[in-house]
């Protein structure tokens, strides 16, 4: 077990943890299922099923509660992937946003269940912190006219 202090913890509008834990190991290659569990409300409580599941994703442990359409995401809570390369910023990008993800603007995007994320190459902090403010000033404007990041053009 995980010695991580805090665990973020996702609500998912499924009731299916397993099937959103086999989503994000198909796109975090290196993680893995640590547990999963199936419970059934009391009777005063409608009696309705829920799931949950542990994963450990790039390192992070992810606590997984499917319970079913109560909670909603939004863009005030996002996870941050911080990318080494165009190559690994593409990886992510295409993996989050294809079969019902969505791109949205500077980086950031929503995958399947809706979860946002950022996908930041770790060089765009080099670039938008820059000591020399023509690097910091295009870095900036070109980040307003993308998505995805891409790096090329930011530089």
């Amino acid at each position: 077990m995980m010695t991580q202090k805090i665990t973020p913890s996702i609500w998912v509008e499924t009731t299916d943890a397993k099937q959103v834990a086999d989503y994000y190991l198909s796109v975090f290659k290196d993680g893995k299922l640590i547990e999963h569990h199936q419970y059934t409300n009391p009777p005063e409580a409608g009696g309705s099923t829920f799931e949950t599941a542990v994963i450990e994703i790039a390192g992070m442990e992810l606590s997984i509660l499917a319970a079913g359409p109560f909670q909603k995401f939004n863009e005030s809570v996002s996870l941050v992937i911080n990318t080494k390369d165009q190559a690994e910023t593409d990886y992510y990008w295409d993996a989050l946003t294809k079969n019902g993800g969505q791109e949205s603007a500077c980086g950031w995007c929503k995958d399947k269940y809706g979860l946002s994320w950022q996908v930041v190459p770790v060089e765009y902090f080099e670039l938008i912190n820059s000591t020399d403010p023509a690097v910091r000033e295009k870095a900036m404007k070109n980040t307003l006219k993308q998505k995805k990041l891409i790096l090329s053009e930011l530089k």
